[in-house]
């Protein structure tokens, strides 16, 4: 009953293991830094929407000599900064004139709510979730980058 198959063909269990191995090294590179990409492509939506505050800041104090009474909400609506933007972040202008504009991510942002997303103008730089520190994977907390530079 018992009959040796000759030219057996297919894969043994230690060549399956050596492939799973390479993989999940492979895997545990591959992962972070896509995790840090979706975050930096998320954190996006909030620089451009902070680019267009200062813009609407700029133009403001360019034509009124300052940004007395100039809110958020009114330079939003000057902006025209997109529904999903806006479902997605809260914005804050820091100061008179402003020197540092903040996004904040709201319950309906994708990584959850209270990320925060930041531009200094004294630095000309941006801060914050996806720019210069992302969610470490491992521990759920944040890591950062001290090598990160932001954009304007």
């Amino acid at each position: 009953m018992l009959r040796k198959v000759k030219n057996q063909k297919g894969f043994t269990l230690i060549e399956i293991l050596v492939v799973v191995i390479i993989v999940a090294i492979l895997a545990a590179f591959a992962v972070p830094r896509y995790l840090r990409y979706v975050e930096k492509s998320r954190s996006t939506e909030a620089q451009t929407g902070i680019r267009a505050l200062r813009t609407a800041f700029d133009v403001h104090v360019q034509t009124m000599g300052n940004s007395e009474g100039y809110t958020v909400e009114m330079a939003q609506k000057d902006s025209r900064l997109g529904q999903s933007t806006l479902k997605h972040w809260n914005f804050e202008v820091v100061g008179n004139p402003p020197s540092k504009y903040v996004a904040t991510s709201t319950a309906d942002f994708a990584s959850g709510e209270g990320k925060q997303v930041w531009y200094d103008v004294e630095e000309t730089k941006f801060h914050g979730y996806g720019v210069d520190n992302w969610t470490n994977p491992d521990t759920g907390g944040t890591e950062t980058d001290a090598g990160a530079t932001g954009t304007n």
